[in-house]
């Protein structure tokens, strides 16, 4: 048990609390010190969830196995049409379906 909590792991730990607080806090806070939002400010807090996605997606994508990328395609193309629950039971199904037929 003593293991686990070392001086160094929990300095480590509390500096990345706070670092994530103040980012998060510093940006409010610059956001609501503003009397108006530029526009190119607002277009690029708007492309911020599409940037994120692409980050978690992409590596994903390109370093799984055809099971996920079969799978990630299936969610795409499910995701045109249903919403999120649908979606992530397609693609669920999907890899699924791949690993059971083709043993990947």
């Amino acid at each position: 048990m003593g293991a686990f909590f070392h001086a160094d792991m929990i300095a480590i730990i509390l500096a990345g609390a706070v670092a994530t607080f103040l980012t998060r806090i510093g940006g409010y806070w610059l956001v609501m010190r503003m009397k108006t939002i530029p526009p190119r400010l607002e277009a690029a807090l708007n492309a911020v969830p599409a940037a994120v996605l692409t980050t978690l997606v992409a590596p994903a994508f390109f370093t799984g196995g055809p099971d996920v990328q079969v799978a990630m395609a299936a969610a795409l193309i499910a995701s045109l049409r249903f919403s999120v629950l649908p979606m992530l039971a397609i693609g669920w199904c999907a890899v699924m379906l791949m690993r059971y037929a083709f043993g990947v």
